[in-house]
């Protein structure tokens, strides 16, 4: 009897000890698809919302930075401008008469630099400083050159040498230049500037053969320009501009580029800009043709409203930020007339032609 009980207890404490059976149980086919499609209900549009703030956030970024540039490049001009001495209007007259004298760049175009696909729209001549360049006296030039000034503080006066400026629109048509990135539909325009310069003369020369200093004397940025034409005459504004055969030796810096390549609609007539100046020999007023200076392609986006007599320029300059960010011929129009900003400067040079 008593082994029976040790028995019947030793199997029950065992069963105690195994305890319940366990079984585990997992997700249906069913349940998977329904929490994925919830999934992708919830998610897409977030992803949807995300993607779009990244590119509101680049678009915003890109047309920020066209705004610094054009007015970057809109402040260079206007303090080039305010030393211009004569600037050329879109007068295409090429013979003179009392009341019709040429004085627009159409009739000096032979004579300026020819980049390819660039057209010329604002060219002038200014007065431009040299500082720190000509010796005192003789006496002193006689130990210190024009190019030892720097290094011999106070012993050099500064002076002005006279330069002919000209900035051109350029548009380019390599999709892998660097200047059509990135690359694929139209590229955009640029702006780049040409100078030509006067040398330093020397105060002190004693025969015209030696009124330049030597090249020994002087530094790159002190010597006449091979193409520098020392025969023109602000009399006659149109003649001997500069010497053709040198212009291959001219060289240009990019000011801007991202320029809408598009033919948007001008902001303000030039008549109505300048005040609609009149000719001051016959008192008739001066027409758009004359006054506006475009691209031969008619685009808007960088043009000159000039009235040579008054000396005075205004100029407009249209980017194109969408072009930075995208290969895509984006053309301006009511909706994205933000991502095309513009800047404009009028500016009456300083300077004044001898007559």
């Amino acid at each position: 009897m008593k082994t029976l009980l040790r028995l019947l207890l030793k199997s029950q404490h065992q069963r105690n000890r195994s305890g319940p059976t366990q079984t585990e149980n997992g997700m249906t086919l069913v349940e998977l698809l329904v929490g994925a499609i919830m999934a992708f209900l919830i998610i897409t549009p977030m992803l949807g919302f995300v993607v779009d703030m990244l590119n509101t956030d680049r678009r915003e970024q890109v047309k920020s930075n066209t705004e610094q540039d054009l007015q970057a490049a809109a402040d260079f001009i206007s303090q080039d401008l305010s030393q211009a001495i004569y600037i050329y209007d879109n007068n295409p007259a090429t013979t003179s008469t009392p009341t019709t004298n040429p004085t627009g760049i159409p009739a000096i175009k032979d004579q300026l630099p020819k980049p390819d696909n660039g057209t010329p729209i604002l060219v002038f001549w200014k007065q431009q400083p040299r500082k720190n360049s000509v010796p005192f006296n003789p006496e002193v030039a006689k130990t210190v050159k024009p190019k030892d000034c720097d290094t011999n503080p106070g012993k050099c006066n500064d002076t002005y040498v006279l330069s002919l400026v000209a900035y051109y629109q350029i548009k380019e048509t390599d999709s892998a230049s660097i200047w059509c990135q990135p690359s694929g539909g139209t590229c955009p325009t640029r702006i780049a500037r040409y100078e030509i310069t006067d040398g330093i003369k020397n105060p002190d020369a004693t025969s015209i053969a030696d009124i330049y200093y030597s090249d020994t004397d002087t530094k790159d940025t002190q010597r006449r320009h091979r193409a520098f034409n020392t025969s023109f005459d602000f009399t006659k504004p149109t003649q001997n501009v500069t010497l053709p055969a040198e212009l291959k030796n001219a060289t240009s810096e990019v000011l801007v580029n991202y320029i809408d390549h598009g033919s948007g609609s001008i902001l303000t007539p030039c008549t109505t800009a300048l005040g609609n100046p009149t000719d001051p020999k016959t008192s008739t007023p001066i027409g758009e043709a004359t006054l506006k200076v475009t691209d031969t392609e008619g685009r808007n986006s960088f043009y000159a409203c000039v009235d040579t007599v008054r000396n005075i320029a205004r100029v407009t300059l249209r980017g194109n930020s969408l072009r930075r960010s995208e290969p895509t011929n984006v053309l301006s129009s009511a909706n994205n007339s933000a991502y095309f900003p513009t800047a404009t400067v009028q500016v009456q040079g300083l300077g004044a032609r001898g007559n």
